[in-house]
Formats: C-alpha cells, structure tokens, sequence
C-alpha cells in the first residue's frame, strides 16, 4: 500500500537506512496515526503520518470507528471489544453471515503486535487499539428514507434473520439501526461489524424498542397510511418515535395484534418492564427460546405488512408517452452508445422513473444508481433489480431537492454528492421538470450537474413537445430563457459539449457533455 505524501521520515541514525524495517506499512497507513515508533534493526525510527479521517457517522460507538486513509475504508475495534469480536469469529456466525449474504466481508490488517502500545489513536489512548479490518468496499451508501417500502421491508427481513442466527451462535445484536443495512446487488446486507455482542442468558433483547422504531413504525405507516411518510426517518434519524406513530395511525391499525403488541403497548409503557431492564442490566428470566419467540413475532408482523398497487402518475411513464416505438428504439440506442463512449465504473440515474435506462447501464455491469422522486416507480424499480441481482440501486430522491446532509453537526448523514461522484450522469427527461414544474434556472441545473461527475447524458425537450405543453397548462409561461439555444449556452458555461444527437420524429434531443471542472 502506498504510504501518503505527507510522511515524514526522523532518523536517528541514518546509516542504518539499509537494514530491514520490521514495520507493515499496511498497519501504518490504515491508521493514519499522528506518531508511529519503528524498529529499525533494534533502533527506533520515529514516522509521522497524517491524522485519519474518521467517519462523521462513526463516533457513538465505543466499540470502534470507521475511517478513511487514502480513498480506502477502514475499521478499527478497540480493546473493550475485544471479547465479542473474537467471538463472533470464533463462534462461526461470522462465516455464516458472510455465507450468507447478510454482513459484510473483512480482513484484517497485519501489525506488529509489540509495537502496539507505542501506538497512540488519533482519538482514543495508547491501548485502544485491538484489530484493524479493511471490509468490502460498498459501491454507494444508502439511507432509510430513500428507500422504498420493500426495501425497508427487506431490510428488516434481514436484520431479524441475523438476529436470529446470532442467538444460536451465543451472540444477539446490540443495536437494530436500519442505517446499518445498505444494499448490494439487490440485496440487503449489514455492514457493522461491531453490531454483535456475546448473549447473557436471562437478559432481553436491548435493541428490540429500536427495531421498532426504525423498521416497523415506519413499515406500518407506509402500508396503513401512505408510503410518503417513510421520509419521516429523515427527521428522525433515531427512529420515529412510537408514540408519534401511534398517533398517525387510525384506530383500527392499533387493534391489530401485531402493531398493539410492538407498536401501542411499547409507546404508551413509559417505564415499562422492559425499558427498566435495558437501563438497569438486571437479569429478566427473558429466555432465549423466549428472545427467538420474540423474533418469530416480529417477522410475521413484518411479513404481513403490504402496500396497495397504486398506479401513479409516472409508473406508467413508458408505456403511455408521446413517443413512437422508432423513437423509444432510437434514444435506446443512442443513450447505450454514450454509455459505452463514457466506460463509466459508476453511474447516477436522475429522474429514472421505473428504471428503463437504468437497465441499460446495470446490464453492462456497470454499477448504477436510479433515483426518481415517485416512490411507486422507486418500488417498481427495486422489486425489478431485485429479482435479476444487478448492480443496480433504485432510491426515492427528489432532484429539485436533493437529500440533505443531516445529524449532529449536519454531518452525521452525508448529502447525496458527499458520497462520491459519479462516472457518468444520465439525465433524461428531467431538464423541463425542474426548469418549468420546479423553476430552478438553466445554468444552476448545469452548474450543480457539473460538480457530480465526468460525464453528462442529458434530454432537452422543447416547449413543442406534448409533456412539456402539459406543465405549462396549469400555469403561466414566464419562461422565456426555457430554450434549446439557451440550454446550450447555458451547459457550455460548465460542460464541453462532445456530441448532441436529436431523436428522430421528436422534439427532444441527446447530448453528451464533459465536464470543464
């Protein structure tokens, strides 16, 4: 691996430069740690490496953190968790997980164990320290609220199947936060190593009234009430609370067995039996036959849970446009070939709707984020890549207002462009949505797309064509600059335009434009 630039060598004798380091660089640079000592055929070497950048979703956790060296993600377990994590390895559920599909993959960094008490943590003292792990790179992270319902809903399918395995290898899950599913290949899988802790007989399950909050009120609200309020973990992030829940429900919902035993008789015990014995640690006589029963519970009233089939406005989108079939065969082909000039590694779907295009990209292995604000057309998409296993990740993401960065500091949950940047941008159909419907002006779409990746793939579609005569009929045409020569000047100010291509028997056009940033 390759060391940073800011490492600065002291020696102490430089004549010894020649003899062997007995030192693993890969331990040095995943740490990033501010002071290192060497050995240096038996004489120390001081090395002086630049601070890690530790994860701003990574500090509540005792346990360890997340951090960044050099474009790589590692993890770091600290000493006090050391004998839940030896454990879990020891005990076999990590293999089966991993087996499995459901967490993520690791390696261990290599060290010089004797070295480790020189090792002082950027954030921790001198013996916090126990193991490094690289994990598998997730391609891009996701959260609950640009989920739709089945994902949601798998995600909890997950969780509770882990919970489950754990209990028959002498572990349980210490938290059930749904920010610590993400999804790969249409599947979800848990990425927190250090979710785990060895099973105390007696004791409850102190994650289960965050399961609650974090998966199943939100499932209940969407297939009760409307699948819109899934967005409502955007602003509790901790999970909605239960009472609110209860609340939002009408009263019918709360007489169901499932949601008044998980949902009403846990919101309205204050100070229940089961609160006092996670505050307390006392034991419970809470068995673990009684804990799987527990789970068994919650599975079936995850299960039961479902969403009407409702066709939207834009589900429908492919089938019922004004296009020819010549036409929707023709921005196929071009949309494909641009895809191919590009050899993106990631690309970004805006405004994807169901996903047709989506496709295009996924199906050349190419890893692919489709996003659309229609949470009918985002369920449509996944319950698609799901069956089919592609790379390909189906949000609900508005693009007239992107997702915030949110949490303590507004930092703990990133913005959608602080989670890396895209290869390629495929924008189609989307340009007038947000000009007309959403009034955000030419060059700030273009300014904002320039900043997300290399490559733009973008549909302009002139005031001619039918979908956009449908957004002005409801409102007064003051866009006078809505414009294809406007468009153009507009993107040229941040793009270099590489080759524009209209659809024949349309009043739409492709372009393919490179970023000057």
């Amino acid at each position: 691996m390759r060391l940073p630039r800011s490492v600065h060598w002291k020696l102490c004798h430089s004549m010894r430069l020649r003899y062997s380091i007995r030192f693993s660089i890969q331990f040095a640079q995943a740490l990033g740690l501010c002071s290192i000592l060497l050995l240096l055929d038996g004489e120390k070497v001081s090395l002086s490496i630049s601070t890690r950048e530790v994860s701003t979703s990574s500090f509540r956790d005792p346990a360890g953190c997340v951090f960044r060296e050099n474009d790589e993600i590692y993890r770091q377990v600290n000493l006090v968790y050391k004998p839940h994590y030896d454990w879990l390895l020891q005990s076999g559920l990590y293999q089966v997980l991993v087996a499995k599909n459901l967490l993520i993959a690791h390696e261990e960094i290599d060290f010089v164990k004797e070295d480790a008490q020189q090792i002082k943590s950027a954030d921790d003292n001198r013996s916090s320290i126990y193991k490094i792990c690289k994990p598998k790179r997730v391609p891009f992270i996701s959260y609950p609220y640009e989920w739709c319902f089945s994902q949601l809903k798998d995600a909890a399918l997950a969780t509770l199947e882990i919970q489950s395995l754990a209990l028959k290898h002498g572990m349980i899950l210490k938290d059930s936060n749904a920010f610590n599913i993400q999804f790969v290949n249409g599947k979800p899988l848990l990425i927190d190593t250090l979710s785990f802790e060895r099973y105390e007989p007696g004791k409850p399950w102190v994650a289960y009234r965050q399961f609650c909050q974090h998966f199943l009120a939100p499932l209940v609200l969407m297939s009760t009430v409307d699948v819109r309020l899934g967005s409502l973990s955007r602003n509790y992030i901790d999970g909605i609370p239960l009472d609110l829940a209860c609340k939002l429900l009408p009263t019918l919902a709360l007489i169901r067995p499932s949601v008044a035993i998980h949902l009403a008789i846990h919101a309205n015990a204050h100070k229940n039996t089961i609160t006092k014995l996670e505050s307390s640690g006392e034991q419970s006589g809470f068995s673990k036959d009684a804990m799987l029963g527990l789970v068994d519970s919650l599975k079936g009233a995850v299960e039961a849970l479902k969403i009407a089939k409702v066709k939207s406005d834009w589900t429908g989108y492919y089938e019922d446009n004004n296009y020819t079939v010549a036409a929707q065969e023709e921005k196929q082909r071009i949309v494909s070939r641009f895809i191919d000039q590009t050899k993106p590694r990631m690309l970004w779907d805006f405004g994807a709707n169901t996903g047709a295009f989506s496709e295009i990209a996924a199906a050349k292995g190419i890893c692919t984020v489709s996003m659309d604000f229609d949470h009918n057309c985002v369920e449509a998409n996944y319950l698609k890549s799901r069956e089919s296993g592609q790379n390909l990740l189906p949000l609900v993401v508005d693009m007239s207002q992107p997702t915030p960065a949110i949490g303590w500091a507004n930092a703990e949950r990133q913005r959608l462009d602080q989670r890396g940047k895209a290869d390629t941008i495929l924008a189609l159909a989307l340009v007038h949505h947000l000009a007309i419907a959403n009034n955000v002006p030419l060059d700030q779409i273009a300014a904002y797309f320039s900043k997300l990746g290399q490559w733009l793939i973008i549909e302009f579609i002139t005031k001619d064509d039918s979908q956009v005569k449908r957004l002005l009929s409801s409102r007064k045409d003051v866009f006078a600059d809505y414009s294809q020569a406007s468009f153009e000047a507009s993107f040229s100010q941040y793009f270099s335009m590489v080759e524009r291509l209209p659809i024949a028997a349309s009043h739409r056009t492709i372009y393919l434009f490179e970023s000057k940033i």
